[in-house]
């Protein structure tokens, strides 16, 4: 199979279920864990958006002028409470309406440690197994992404919002009770909470009371030492497939994380 690469595809049952994008392909990844696997870049990267070739990659599989002029590209993304939408000044209007001015969740996963995240609505619990979480509970539904960002960044004063890779891919965390951790964290934000009601309104920011939702990888061994695969350093991958979790491949030669090689044509070999 030969295509561009775009990250991994994925689907929650008794083990997580991931699936490669190779251009218009998907190839079932879960069938290999156990088997030789060899990806090999072909030295072209093509632009996720407008299809052209590029030398390097931006922004997880975009050209340099895409990157500079689509919505999804700007800065706001990577800090929401940043959003700039209500100023008049979003690169693409319809692009964060669609996007950004829609439910988002505001969630405590267990991944490196215990984590506060955000993610829109309808990406559940896509992002929870795209960071590794072994375990999730949504704990706020909050009415734009720009609500999402302020309640984490009030959330993040007291826990991790990022995920040590390293750590997450050296093995599954114990357990955490996250509706403790809940009923801890946000009696101390409910001031900030009560801002931003004021300030956007009452429908602004929703409790919720859901299950913990657990996550189980198909793994069969977690490396002792993490070295990194790169394709702009090497371009062929090879070895064993020892198991996948978050965008992560975990080969017995090191691992590569597929979502950052978004957009490099690669072909693909047993």
């Amino acid at each position: 199979m030969q295509g561009t690469l775009s990250k991994m595809k994925s689907s929650l049952g008794e083990v997580v279920d991931y699936y490669l994008p190779i251009g218009d392909q998907q190839l079932h990844l879960n069938p290999f864990i156990g088997k030789q696997l060899t990806l090999t870049h072909t030295g072209n990267i093509f632009c996720c958006s407008c299809g052209k070739k590029t030398k390097k990659s931006y922004s997880q599989g975009h050209c340099f002028p895409c990157m500079k002029k689509l919505a999804s590209c700007d800065m706001c993304i990577m800090k929401p409470e940043t959003c700039h939408y209500a100023k008049g000044t979003c690169r693409e209007p319809q692009w964060g309406e669609d996007n950004c001015m829609v439910p988002h969740y505001v969630y405590l996963s267990n991944t490196s440690a215990l984590k506060v995240g955000i993610t829109r609505h309808t990406q559940l619990p896509t992002r929870w197994i795209d960071q590794g979480a072994t375990q999730a509970l949504a704990v706020l539904k909050v009415k734009t992404r720009q609500i999402s960002g302020l309640v984490e960044v009030a959330i993040a004063e007291m826990v991790a919002d990022k995920t040590n890779w390293r750590t997450m891919l050296k093995g599954n965390n114990a357990d955490i009770d996250l509706h403790q951790q809940a009923q801890l964290l946000l009696p101390e934000v409910k001031q900030r909470l009560a801002e931003i009601t004021a300030e956007f309104g009452d429908d602004a920011i929703e409790y919720l009371d859901n299950d913990i939702v657990d996550i189980h990888y198909p793994v069969d061994h977690f490396p002792t030492k993490i070295a990194s695969h790169n394709f702009d350093k090497e371009p062929v991958v090879s070895g064993i497939l020892e198991g996948i979790k978050g965008q992560y491949l975990l080969f017995d030669t090191g691992v590569i994380n597929i979502r950052k090689f978004s957009s490099y044509e690669i072909t693909v070999t047993e």
